[in-house]
């Protein structure tokens, strides 16, 4: 199997009804193995930096993870193996492994938050009228 299935069929599929919005597998050298079509192109002094987090923990987060030109806030990850970084409701997983880095993409827009929240608002309706004895509270299906 060649890495670009691997990020094709494994990598951007969909599982319990998410799925990422990019993901890449690149080498510690900042050289690109495979990577799904949406992927940003990535800097290499982006690619360094996350390597260098991965030898000092840490490092970036005073300045963020930039990726593709866009800075993602530094969370709580596991030092020295995933690096995590947030950007609004979307975010980046990056996993070290002994040769690569793959790092895998969550962008929401605000429509796919608007709609979720419009969703979960309804559920949250239908619950309320079912625990009233009434559908007065369903305002639309």
């Amino acid at each position: 199997m060649s890495w670009q299935t691997y990020v094709d069929d494994h990598l951007m599929c969909e599982i319990e009804g998410n799925h990422l919005s990019a993901a890449a597998i690149i080498g510690h050298d900042g050289s690109v193995w495979a990577q799904s079509s949406t992927f940003p192109q990535c800097k290499p002094e982006e690619i360094t930096g996350i390597m260098n987090d991965f030898a000092e923990p840490g490092s970036l987060a005073p300045t963020g993870l930039y990726l593709g030109g866009t800075k993602y806030m530094v969370i709580q990850g596991e030092p020295g193996a995933v690096i995590r970084g947030k950007k609004g409701p979307g975010g980046v997983t990056v996993k070290k492994t002994s040769q690569a880095l793959i790092i895998g993409l969550v962008i929401i827009s605000s429509i796919r938050v608007s709609n979720y929240l419009v969703k979960q608002h309804y559920k949250v309706l239908r619950v309320m009228g079912n625990m009233l004895g009434t559908k007065s509270l369903v305002l639309w299906k």
